[in-house]
């Protein structure tokens, strides 16, 4: 396996028809949903590659003297206006605009130049033609429309699209900019927490997004495991936020690990735009926005790792961020773990699930079976024993459908993408 094939963000458009990916190597990679087949009934719902197209190439500061990866940090899709797509992509330092678009037709009959392309002699030219246009095999083009650089000190983390579909935000370790999507050579610092100081950094910023129906309103998450929602309204440097969210430790628990695993990796807003949600390295948490003290839900993603916390850090696994995402009617939540595993929470039943996303158990059109953590004690037939739970197959990218009860989960280089069962 190639470290450039590995999968770094996964992104469903507006619709849920495409779904793009990004990697490790720069390249994104658009999937079509396939259209109702009445011959082929159970075709609904496959994803095949649509457009695949290099958007970041690897780059060197020469002034700082660091190489920047062309790692694709984050994809997010603007929603459709006509009939191609946009989408932002972004790696550490510089995000770009992209046009998704198709051509099926070409035009034939110039009067100044020949079919294959070369210039005519004007002298030649006796007669006006009128050029036709002619069907040709689809090409779907991606060409970059803007490029927004320059703006990020640090690695940016995160990029959010406004619901006024005009601006969009993007955040790294101390700042959160401020983007006009036709204006690239200036943006807005809305928010700076570097200290004059940087002996004196406490915290930095892990994720950042705008609120999805008030264009004012953002929160980001921090290293410490904290949620500030800030409103623009209010100043144009959104330093002093509107509210903290926080939940208070409890003492009895502390320990050395307890700063590493309480910082959050991934903040989302639900669709309704009533809670958020927040994931951390063992649990999910939904917040109400009307209630700071504390989440109103915490779900367990991975307890039995508890113990482990200590092998965890010393392979660096402790510091891996894990992201979480709502289904179309925000009653269920989905977020990635180990060995290959990722949990599925019912808010309304309160029940979890635990599935597997590897080629031996994703036979097209199987059905996925339940799988169980062994704890301690004696093991059961099916439950896997923890000690033998394999840390280098994690589940940190998943996307859920906007409508549809249909998944998509990047395992390391590969993609699955589950549905519903359908009889």
């Amino acid at each position: 396996m190639f470290t450039a094939d590995i999968i770094s963000t996964v992104e469903f458009n507006y619709s849920g028809d495409l779904l793009a990916t990004g990697d490790k190597g720069g390249r994104v990679v658009i999937f079509q949903r396939e259209p109702e087949n009445k011959s082929r009934p159970h075709s609904r719902g496959e994803y095949n590659v649509y457009s695949t197209f290099q958007s970041h190439e690897p780059e060197f500061d020469y002034l700082k003297s660091l190489e920047i990866e062309e790692k694709i940090n984050k994809i997010r899709w603007l929603p459709q206006q006509n009939a191609a797509h946009f989408l932002l992509s972004t790696n550490d330092k510089t995000i770009k605009l992209w046009k998704i678009s198709e051509r099926d037709k070409r035009a034939e009959g110039y009067n100044l130049k020949d079919e294959d392309g070369r210039l005519r002699d004007p002298f030649r030219i006796t007669a006006l033609r009128v050029p036709i246009l002619k069907p040709m095999d689809l090409m779907v083009e991606a060409s970059p429309r803007r490029i927004f650089a320059n703006a990020h000190t640090y690695h940016i983390n995160s990029i959010s699209v406004n619901s006024d579909h005009e601006t969009y935000l993007s955040a790294d370790d101390l700042r959160i900019n401020l983007w006009h999507l036709e204006i690239t050579d200036r943006s807005f610092n809305i928010v700076d927490i570097k200290p004059a100081n940087m002996e004196e950094l406490t915290e930095v910023i892990t994720a950042a997004e705008f609120h999805p129906h008030h264009c004012n309103v953002f929160v980001y998450s921090s290293s410490k495991g904290t949620i500030r929602l800030c409103d623009m309204r209010s100043s144009a440097l959104c330093d002093r936020h509107s509210k903290f969210f926080e939940e208070p430790e409890d003492p009895s628990s502390r320990s050395f690990f307890s700063e590493i695993i309480s910082s959050i990796s991934d903040v989302k807003f639900s669709h309704s735009g009533r809670y958020m949600m927040t994931r951390d390295y063992l649990s999910v948490k939904v917040w109400d926005l009307n209630m700071e003290n504390r989440p109103v839900e915490t779900y367990q993603v991975h307890e039995y790792l508890r113990s482990k916390l200590c092998s965890l850090y010393e392979n660096d696994c402790i510091f891996d961020k894990f992201e979480c995402c709502w289904n179309g009617s925000d009653s269920a939540i989905m977020t990635g773990s180990y060995n290959n595993f990722f949990r599925m929470f019912d808010r309304n039943t309160r029940r979890d699930i635990t599935l597997e996303a590897s080629r031996e158990s994703s036979k097209p059109r199987a059905i996925l079976k339940p799988r169980k953590v062994c704890t301690g004690g004696k093991r059961k037939k099916d439950e896997i024993s923890v000690d033998s739970l394999d840390f280098n197959k994690k589940i940190l990218h998943t996307a859920w459908h906007p409508a549809e009860n249909i998944i998509a989960v990047a395992a390391t280089n590969n993609l699955y993408i589950f549905q519903d069962k359908i009889n």
